[in-house]
This record gives structure tokens, C-alpha cells and sequence, in this order.
């Protein structure tokens, strides 16, 4: 058989069979998991070496997880192939399947001639590309191999561009999970309205074979009687339901009550309050009360002495909607401030400033003599020059210091950059990764693994609002992590459907 490299390269150990494929890889696809080299069984797998010099340009990038990865893809490949032999030849893995580094000869020789390569250049000239040069290589593999030759790439625009040219080409399927289900958020389960009577006088209720068989430990159920009658529950393992453990409200140190305002969100808050949970996973569109109810409910646990948590830590992947506005100047806090915004304003909405008494609303009648003087005692007040201190009450000509900014200052409430975390061991905090959706499996393991004894991990987003080009709603971090933690004795999960923001953010989120 001849080989890829041309006549002087050695024999190639690509295997040949009906049952057998060729996976060509994308660059992409290796960042994604570095581990995916191991993940096609019996099959043969490609690498051309352009992948090689891509990789080489993103291993540079220290505090990224795509250097880290792409370093952790070249320690492999100089395991599997440690000599020039090995990387012309190829190599059989453990899983019974091959690995080789693709060279493209028509690249060499351009005098060389090949159907391939001539209705590749007829539809994408420019072979100065590296998406293009790689779509080359595959078709080089297709044309030489009777196997069925795939690329796999994570890029939606190269798997575009690989079929044009009648190259069959998908994503990488194994990190991802079942699509998603569309109905309704919980169970529902019946029961009549003694057994229902039963439950509420008891708080737990035995369910029968085939009810328990359906259910996942720590899912969240509705129980519903022929009546009409209704009572959350949530399923605790062998059969039975119990009773949610809802206080009356939650409430910040200086802040307002906070109540669940619909059942989801007492689902959710069940979940947040239970120690026993150590990570919980919430899916919901915009307005449904993720970040407001998961800030109140971790404060509400981080207030006193006696408290389960020494604080809360917040983080959110750094993905801009839209065009990217450039580099943010300042401290670690300055440049994390526009990506945390949503959670000073769930914070100021937890723990409102209080506004001046202004005369004009005072409750008896003045007479405008009075009126007079007051004016012109707050007019000398104002422009009167005024002590450094008095900017800490929030009178003085200095910055206003809101109620929530002293959690910040404190370090009870404080910010972590995901870049960093890497290494970290966070103990007896509240963790809260918001728009977890946008995150690869891989960086979601990162930060779980970083969570110690005493601490709580709550993973939140929406997976149909996704900006990362390289993950979608059946591969990002956060359907992965409920998907594969599902059922886990201290791993709970939640979805909120029902938005409580406003009436015009409701209906935005459901139309257009």
C-alpha cells in the first residue's frame, strides 16, 4: 500500500477493514479534550501535522486553560511517539486503534496530481489557511484509504467547508449528553388524597416500585392528588419522599426577606439551604431568579459565628455578547466588575442603600419662611467644604460606600477569576459559577475539583444562550456535569422555567 508520506517514509499501520473508520482531527477538538486521542476504540485516528504547529502557537498561553491543554496534547503525543519512526509509521494504542501524523505530499509537489486536491483548490484556493490545509489532509486520507475517512472538528464553518469539498465530517460526539428534554421541569406524581393527607401530617411518603424506579436520588417531585391538592417533595432513596425544608424567607446581613415566588424556586432554595447537597446544577432562561436567589440564599448562610460557610466566592466565565470591547484596565476587581455587574446588582437589590429624606416629602406643612431657611441651610451645606470622614456615611463630598461594597472590602463576599483558580484548594465557602453553559467540560472539572471539605459549588446558566463557539447545548460544562453527577448521593439539580423579573422580560425570553 502506498504510503501518505511519499515513497521513502516506512510502511503506515492505518488499518484497513469494513468495520473500521479514519477520524481525522481538528485542533479544536484536541484543546477541547486533550484525552479525546483515546476515545475512538478500534478505529484509526489522523492528526496532520499542521494541528502540530497550531498547537505549538496556543502552548505559550500560561494562564489560559487552551495552553495548559494544548501542552497537556503534547506531552501525550511525545509519549506515543517518541522517535521519527513512531510519527512516519504510526502507532497502535491500547484501545486496539492507530495513530498517525498526516503529511500532505501534494503540498510538497504541487506538480503531483490529484482529483482531490484539484476540486479542493477549485472550491477553497487559498491553501495559506490552516482550516483549509487540514480539510487537505483529510482529503488526502479519503482518497488513498478505502475506510471511511471523518473529520472531527468543533468548528461549525470547517465541518461547512469539509463537506462542500464531499468530505464527511461531525463534531465530537463523546462529551456529549442526550438532548436535552423540553417538557416540564419535575415530576408529577399522583396519589389520593388520603395518601396525600398522610404526607403532610408525616412529612415522608413511601412510593410504589414502579413510581421510585423512575426517579433519580435528590430530584424534586410534585405530589398531586385527584383533588387538585398539590405539595412539593423531593425523592431521598429507597422509595421515599420527604417534605422540602423551606424557612419563611432568607434574608442578607442588613438586608431584605427574600421568599420563593413560585415552585421551582423552592426547589431551588431547598437545595441551596441543604448542607447535604455539596453541588447543585440550575438551568433557566433570563429572569427565572438564578442569581438573585442563589447570592441571597449564600449570604444567608455566611452571616454569623455559627454560619456552615466563611463566605461566598463568585466567578463567571470572561465572554463578551457581541463584539469585544478590548482590554480592561485596573486591579483584578476593576477588570472582573463588568462581568460581575449582575451580581452588584443582585446585591444592591438584597441589601438596598437607603435613600436621603428629602424636604419636599416630610409629613406636616412647613411654612415657606421655614422652607426658606431650610434651603438655605442645605444650599451652605453643599457648598461648604466637608471633613474626609463624611464620605463614609454617604453625605459628604466623597464616594458613596454602598451597604453591599462592605461584604466586598470584608473578603465575605469575593471575587474569583477562573484563570487563576487553577491550583487553589477553596475551603468552607459558597462557591457561585454563573453562566456555567459557557464552559467546556473540562474547565467545569477544573473548578469543581478545586471545592475542599465544608465548601458548596452551585453551578447556574442558561444552555440556550450560548456565545462560546467551541461548545454547544448537548457539550457544554454545565449539562455535562447534571448529566454525569445525576444521582449522586450530595449532587442535586434544578430547572426554572417560570420568570419573575418582569412581565416584559417574561415574554422576551419566551418570543424572541
Amino acid at each position: 500500500m502506498e504510503n501518505l508520506r511519499g515513497a521513502t517514509a516506512p510502511t503506515s499501520r492505518i488499518k484497513v477493514s469494513a468495520k473500521v473508520k479514519t477520524f481525522v482531527l481538528d485542533t479544536n477538538v484536541l484543546l477541547h479534550d486533550p484525552q479525546s486521542i483515546f476515545k475512538f476504540e478500534e478505529n484509526n485516528l489522523a492528526i496532520p501535522v499542521e494541528v502540530l504547529e497550531e498547537l505549538d502557537s496556543i502552548k505559550g498561553e500560561q494562564s489560559t486553560e487552551r495552553g495548559r491543554s494544548a501542552r497537556r496534547v503534547h506531552r501525550i503525543l511525545q509519549e506515543l511517539l517518541p522517535d521519527s519512526r513512531a510519527m512516519h509509521e504510526g502507532v497502535e494504542l491500547e484501545n486496539g486503534g492507530t495513530l498517525s501524523i498526516i503529511i500532505n505530499p501534494y503540498l510538497l509537489d504541487t506538480t503531483r496530481k490529484s482529483p482531490a486536491m484539484d476540486r479542493l483548490r477549485a472550491i477553497l484556493p487559498d491553501l495559506s489557511k490552516k482550516d483549509n490545509r487540514i480539510i487537505a489532509a483529510a482529503l488526502v486520507v479519503q482518497e488513498r484509504f478505502p475506510p471511511p475517512t471523518i473529520l472531527v472538528t468543533k468548528d461549525v464553518n470547517v465541518q461547512l467547508k469539509a463537506r462542500a469539498v464531499g468530505l464527511e465530517s461531525e463534531d465530537y460526539l463523546n462529551d456529549k449528553v442526550p438532548a436535552l428534554d423540553e417538557e416540564a421541569s419535575y415530576r408529577e406524581i399522583p396519589l389520593n388524597i388520603y395518601e396525600l393527607q398522610r404526607f403532610a401530617s408525616e412529612g415522608a411518603f413511601a412510593l410504589g416500585d414502579r413510581e421510585a424506579r423512575e426517579l433519580y436520588l435528590n430530584e424534586y417531585v410534585l405530589l398531586r392528588s385527584d383533588e387538585g391538592k398539590t405539595m412539593p417533595a423531593r425523592y431521598y432513596g429507597d422509595g421515599l419522599v420527604r417534605r422540602l425544608k423551606l424557612p419563611d424567607f432568607v434574608k442578607a446581613p442588613g438586608g431584605i426577606p427574600i421568599r420563593a415566588r413560585n415552585l421551582e424556586q423552592q426547589f431551588f432554595m431547598d437545595a441551596l439551604l441543604d448542607d447535604s447537597i455539596h453541588l447543585l446544577t440550575c438551568y433557566g432562561k433570563a429572569g427565572t431568579g438564578k442569581t438573585l436567589l442563589s447570592t441571597a440564599c449564600a449570604l444567608h448562610q455566611t452571616h454569623d459565628d455559627h454560619s456552615r460557610y466563611d463566605g461566598v466566592s463568585i466567578s463567571r466565565p470572561v465572554i463578551a455578547l457581541g463584539k469585544d470591547i478590548g482590554f480592561l484596565p485596573g486591579s483584578l476587581e476593576e477588570k472582573m466588575k463588568p462581568w460581575l455587574q449582575p451580581y452588584h446588582d443582585a446585591l444592591e437589590v438584597l441589601i438596598p442603600s437607603k435613600p436621603p429624606k428629602d424636604p419636599q416629602f416630610a409629613a406636616k406643612k412647613v411654612s415657606k419662611k421655614k422652607q426658606k431657611h431650610r434651603e438655605e441651610q442645605m444650599l451652605a451645606a453643599m457648598t461648604s467644604p466637608q471633613p474626609a470622614h463624611a464620605s463614609q456615611g454617604g453625605h459628604g463630598n466623597g464616594p458613596v460606600v454602598k451597604p453591599y461594597e462592605r461584604l466586598l472590602k470584608s473578603g465575605q463576599v469575593e471575587i474569583e477569576a477562573l484563570a487563576f483558580i487553577r491550583g487553589r484548594s477553596i475551603a468552607r465557602r459558597f462557591f457561585i459559577l454563573d453562566e456555567a453553559q459557557q464552559l467546556t467540560p473540562h474547565e467545569v472539572k477544573t473548578v469543581i475539583t478545586r471545592i475542599s471539605e465544608g465548601s458548596k459549588i452551585v453551578l447556574i446558566g442558561d444552555p440556550a444562550q450560548i456565545d462560546n463557539p467551541y461548545v454547544d447545548s448537548r457539550s457544554n460544562g454545565l449539562v455535562f456535569c447534571h448529566n454525569r453527577m445525576k444521582g449522586q448521593t450530595i449532587a442535586a439539580h434544578v430547572k426554572l422555567m417560570k420568570g419573575e423579573r418582569s412581565k416584559l422580560a417574561e415574554l422576551a425570553a419566551d418570543l424572541l
